[in-house]
């Protein structure tokens, strides 16, 4: 109570200093704004992006930092989007996967582990792979076909000859989506790609091309307009010169999707792909009109004139459908949808009164007080439906035929529909996602379909069943894409969805998870202050999860049935706030501000429902709708929608405290017109800032009293990706815009020192085309920020004048979000396509001026405690040799000699690297040289430390416990530090043995302190 009432009263003094204050004129000062024709902002051209690598990869060649390294932490359990798999048919242990945003993976031993072989090229999505086996060569289209909120373009074509050791660039520039790779059975040199073009903008490359020099060159051959790409493409195994391409057209907005068209259908080529005419004509049996979307194919190898098609289909369902399900006596959200004022009079108190609770309206509402405010007209009937719909129940409120198929006999002549009756729950409104079908290879009625579950038919589509729903170990993830039906075998299944890869042996009865890779697909992180520190994170399609940040990937958890990871909700997982007063107490939730307080000890869960009057406009959610907790007292949690939310009690009543802080709603079936980001300063409560995806910035510097519009000159009318108050200056803060959603690609960070009065835009020697997601300032150091961008991670030492890359064996995946944990100085990064990485950035956050102005300069060196496991060979104990890091900037390239000596100046060991200008660890293995050891052994005696030195196990010498000091040599420029062995404490022995040896550390020093060694010796 008193906490709130400081709050409180701070907010009154605010409003009251705020309404003594004139308000100041917004002038800002655009340093760089897009390119806009017709109101409309422009694509990024192929040429910049392919420039674009080159420069990503000088700034890490010339990065300062570019040697800091980072260790993945996983999760891998849930994986990520799988877009494609192919498989070796002679040996059907080695196969490989292509993620929609986490590269290509390969295995040879049934997915019990994966290598990784796509990770350094100019992009790493993929939208189809194709492999010649008898020539072991790799094709790779890049660019998700899936389009997503987060389908990722790419830039073409990719093959590689010997087995993705290296890749060769193969044409097809301006493509950004590739639907399907055939290649020729006997030509290598003989392609043909389906090109689906640009997701967000209409544009001319769409298509099907043809290759017949390897991708040298390619020519269109099928076109038919900017809006209409090829999605699938398949041979006729029998004879190459027969092809059959499905043709999509598809309209994406950041606003809108159109997933239909007329212009949607097949065509066939005789000729090689030369010349296509349509097979699904008129007269053909085949759906006509706007309602077409997306078509998968597959041909029955046996007998090719057989050929399948499935089909999603927005057509509207026939109107007595509709007429039965509101006769029915149960009110559901879609006959309100469509209810008149008269129809809504006539229902019964008792059938309104079941809605309002199944939907979940507060309790002062009934169907009583309802029906008085229609009849008196102080609300609408729609207003009712519109109080609890969100973005959410759009996905799912199928009004439409969804998912049909189709079958020819007569190799494309004639097509007829197989299901009898309409195949609900498996497209939903979004078949634009799916739309793939196989057959198996010895039964042309055996065909398997893929939406949300995977559904198998015997009988040519006339009935299904799901595969998914058949498993007993209910481990199946939803949403499907990928499948290889064994020729050899055919109860023999490798499927790819969102959740990564299962492979069935029993016709899909039961399945097992092959998912090693950390492919994960995150939107957003947060970190608690345990110790060691909690990462939490929200995913595509995978829910929310928490682990230890001290995880290390591996197999371990097999063992003891405890998987490090644990899931907090399941939906698309988005953003996250952790109370660190106890950090028990999660703040988390789905898509479109669907959110919760979770209590992780007891599992409590409650729903943050923000009100507002019946009648008022809906609020509209961003599918991330963005929340926090105050950093001022976490009892306070801030929310937004088109208007900002302020709970003073921990999320159980709340308060909008703000108009529409956007340009307002665009009609659409996507929710637009939404806040994106919001942030709130650590130096000034009520200190607020917000971004919303439609390019408006505004702040308020009462806690929500008066909001003004900063947004200026900044460029408009793209998405205000991330903005960021300053820790260190009351004034300033940082946004970060982006320009996906138009196909524009050039990244945009900008600054401003007077609360966004004026803006300067920073980051300029950033690539010239990567959008920017985030950007964060350091906790420790005010002139260190961070940029995550579609490529990885950037930055600066001098508040965005130059950026430069990080590396450090991170994938050149998209970075949705990162952040430093405060104590621990470790930067987390959450990836979407490889889940979650960590470096150690304490020697970033020292470097100074003063120390970057230095030939050579060795940070502070830790001290470590002598262990009698160094040179163990025991097999409880890891073989490697002990790692002691020394950490030094050089300002320069070359060769550094690092001497070990002791204090007195004997020399115990000299050491090289090669280091480069930057940020540098050699890492010293503790062990000293046999010649060193007697004049060591000397010193110490004669400080009266006698030791006696012996060889270990591994035959080599270590260094035992005193002070010492490194000496780092480049050039001709030295510079030290000292550092110290310490002597292991002497700790009272345990009389018995713990409950929990988890590791074979924690047993070997169990061991130590029980005295066996001692007593073996």
């Amino acid at each position: 109570m008193k906490n709130f009432l400081l709050l409180f009263l701070s907010l009154v003094v605010l409003n009251t200093t705020l309404a003594q204050r004139k308000n100041r004129t917004v002038q800002t000062v655009p340093l760089s704004t897009p390119t806009i024709v017709s109101d409309k902002i422009s694509t990024t051209s192929a040429s910049e992006r392919l420039q674009n690598f080159a420069q990503r990869n000088t700034s890490e060649a010339n990065s300062l930092v570019k040697n800091i390294k980072f260790r993945s932490v996983g999760p891998t359990v849930m994986s990520g989007r799988v877009v494609d798999l192919e498989v070796n048919p002679a040996n059907s242990a080695e196969f490989y996967v292509a993620y929609a945003s986490g590269g290509l993976w390969k295995t040879t031993n049934n997915g019990n582990s994966f290598t990784p072989l796509f990770d350094k090229e100019a992009v790493m999505t993929i939208g189809d792979i194709a492999i010649d086996w008898t020539s072991k060569t790799i094709w790779i289209g890049t660019g998700e076909n899936n389009s997503s909120r987060s389908s990722y373009s790419g830039i073409g074509m990719y093959k590689s000859i010997d087995d993705g050791k290296s890749w060769q660039y193969a044409g097809l520039e301006d493509s950004h989506h590739i639907g399907r790779i055939a290649l020729h059975p006997t030509n290598p040199n003989i392609a043909w790609v389906a090109v689906l073009g640009h997701l967000y903008t209409s544009n001319e490359n769409r298509g099907i091309y043809k290759t017949t020099d390897g991708g040298k060159t390619w020519k269109k051959t099928l076109y038919i307009n900017d809006k209409t790409g090829g999605i699938d493409l398949r041979i006729d195994p029998s004879n190459p010169n027969q092809l059959y391409a499905a043709m999509w057209h598809r309209e994406r907005y950041a606003h809108n999707f159109v997933g239909n068209g007329s212009e949607s259908g097949i065509y066939k080529s005789i000729d090689g792909g030369e010349n296509w005419t349509l097979a699904t004509n008129a007269t053909s049996g085949f759906p006509q009109g706007e309602g077409n979307g997306r078509i998968g194919l597959a041909i029955y190898p046996q007998n090719p004139n057989i050929i399948y098609a499935i089909m999603d289909n927005q057509a509207g369902r026939p109107k007595e459908e509709k007429k039965a399900e509101v006769e029915t006596n149960k009110i559901t959200k879609k006959i309100m949808k469509a209810i008149t004022k008269e129809g809504f009079l006539a229902l019964s108190d008792e059938q309104i009164n079941d809605y309002l609770d199944e939907v979940g309206f507060p309790q002062k509402f009934s169907a009583k007080s309802l029906k008085t405010a229609l009849q008196a007209d102080k609300i609408k009937v729609n207003d009712i439906f519109d109080y609890t719909h969100n973005g959410n129940d759009d996905l799912f409120d199928i009004q439409i035929i969804g998912a049909e198929i189709f079958r020819s006999d007569d190799a494309g002549k004639t097509w007829k529909k197989s299901n009898k009756d309409f195949i609900d729950g498996l497209y939903y409104t979004y078949g634009y996602y799916f739309g793939q079908i196989w057959v198996a290879d010895n039964n042309p009625d055996k065909i398997v379909v893929a939406g949300v579950p995977i559904l198998r038919s015997d009988d040519a589509g006339s009935s299904f069943v799901s595969m998914d729903g058949e498993s007993i170990q209910g481990n199946v993830h939803g949403d499907h894409h990928a499948l290889w039906i064994d020729p050899k075998d055919v109860n023999h299944f490798i499927l790819g969805n969102d959740g990564g890869i299962n492979i069935t042996h029993d016709n899909g009865k039961t399945w097992f998870k092959a998912n090693t890779p950390a492919v994960g697909q995150f939107y957003a992180i947060q970190v608690d202050m345990e110790k060691p520190y909690n990462i939490y994170g929200g995913l595509q399609d995978n829910g929310v999860w928490v682990g230890s940040s001290a995880y290390k990937l591996g197999y371990d958890w097999y063992g003891s049935g405890q998987y490090p990871y644990k899931m907090l909700l399941g939906g698309d997982g988005m953003q996250v706030a952790v109370d660190n007063r106890d950090n028990n107490i999660v703040y988390t939730g789905f898509q479109f501000g669907n959110y919760f307080r979770i209590n992780k000890k007891t599992n409590e869960r409650k729903y943050l429902q923000v009100s507002r009057e019946l009648g008022e406009a809906p609020f509209r959610f961003n599918w991330q709708a963005p929340l926090m907790l105050s950093k001022h007292n976490q009892d306070v949690v801030y929310y937004a929608s088109n208007r900002f939310h302020r709970s003073m009690d921990k999320g159980d009543s709340w308060k909008t405290i703000s108009a529409d802080l956007t340009q307002g709603d665009k009609k659409g079936n996507v929710p637009f017109g939404t806040i994106a980001t919001i942030d709130e300063s650590a130096l000034r409560f009520g200190l607020i800032y917000t971004g919303s995806d439609d390019g408006l910035v505004h702040i308020t510097k009462d806690g929500g009293f008066s909001w003004q519009n900063i947004t200026g000159n900044l460029p408009k009318n793209l998405w205000v990706s991330r903005v960021v108050a300053s820790s260190f200056d009351e004034g300033t803060v940082y946004v970060s815009l982006n320009g996906y959603r138009n196909d524009h690609f050039k990244p945009y960070v900008y600054q401003s020192t007077d609360y966004g009065q004026n803006w300067k835009q920073i980051g300029l020697d950033l690539p010239i085309s990567e959008p920017v997601n985030v950007v964060k300032e350091d906790p420790k150091n005010a002139n260190i920020l961070y940029v995550g961008t579609d490529h990885g991670v950037y930055v600066s030492l001098d508040k965005g004048l130059r950026f430069m890359k990080m590396d450090g064996g991170l994938p050149s995946t998209p970075v949705h979000d990162l952040l430093v944990h405060p104590r621990e100085n470790e930067l987390v990064i959450g990836t979407h396509g490889r889940s979650i990485w960590i470096a150690d950035v304490s020697k970033l956050q020292a470097l100074t001026a003063e120390i970057v102005a230095k030939p050579i300069h060795v940070f502070e060196l830790s001290s470590i405690t002598e262990s009698r496991r160094w040179g163990s060979i025991e097999r409880y104990v890891q073989n490697e040799a002990q790692q002691f890091p020394i950490h030094f900037y050089s300002k320069s390239n070359g060769m550094a000699g690092i001497t070990i000596q002791t204090e007195k100046g004997a020399i115990l060991k000299v050491i090289t690297a090669k280091t480069s200008e930057g940020l540098n660890t050699a890492n010293y293995d503790l062990t000293i040289d046999e010649a060193a050891k007697e004049g060591l052994m000397k010193e110490l005696a004669d400080d009266k430390k006698a030791i006696k030195i012996e060889a270990k196990e591994d035959k080599k010498f270590y260094i035992p416990a005193g002070k010492y000091k490194a000496i780092v040599s480049i050039n001709g420029t030295k510079a030290e530090q000292n550092f110290e062995i310490k002597s292991p404490e002497k700790r009272q022995r345990r009389s018995m043995i713990p409950a929990a040896l988890n590791t074979p550390d924690e047993f070997e020093e169990w061991y130590e302190e029980m005295g066996f060694e001692e007593k073996k010796q």
